[in-house]
């Protein structure tokens, strides 16, 4: 009577396993989880950036700061006087500098995961199942 769920007896019981190398182990994570990718598109995101932070700061700002009675975007602030009588003071021109750098970057990287999947070199997750 044999069962029917038993693993078929193997060629060699007291064969051992191959051993790898730690080295081997490591460039198998490598490239099963994509680091290497991952790691470059760190490096090029942090350069990009950046260059998106200069022309912020460089350029949008003083350009912006033509219009404004402080001169500048990033001077733009509020000061309140509390109730213990100590001044606070609001940087709001420095958070709106912050959005439109981060406007700038999620649209660059909004056109380039289009161009991207319009090359089928990532998956296009807003398609639904019919429009594929």
């Amino acid at each position: 009577m044999t069962e029917k769920n038993t693993p078929p007896p193997s060629s060699s019981p007291k064969e051992p396993l191959p051993t790898r190398t730690f080295i081997s182990q490591f460039f198998d994570f490598l490239k099963t989880f994509g680091i290497i990718g991952l790691a470059i598109a760190f490096v090029i995101g942090q350069a990009s950036s950046k260059l998106v932070t200069a022309l912020v700061e460089d350029i949008i700002n003083p350009l912006v700061g033509l219009f404004l009675p402080s001169g500048s975007l990033e001077q733009l602030s509020a000061k309140i006087i509390g109730v213990s009588g100590a001044i606070s003071e609001f940087k709001y021109g420095d958070f709106i500098a912050n959005i439109i750098d981060f406007l700038i970057i999620a649209l660059v990287v909004f056109v380039a995961y289009k161009a991207l999947s319009r090359y089928k070199f990532v998956e296009d997750k807003t398609k639904t199942e019919e429009s594929k």
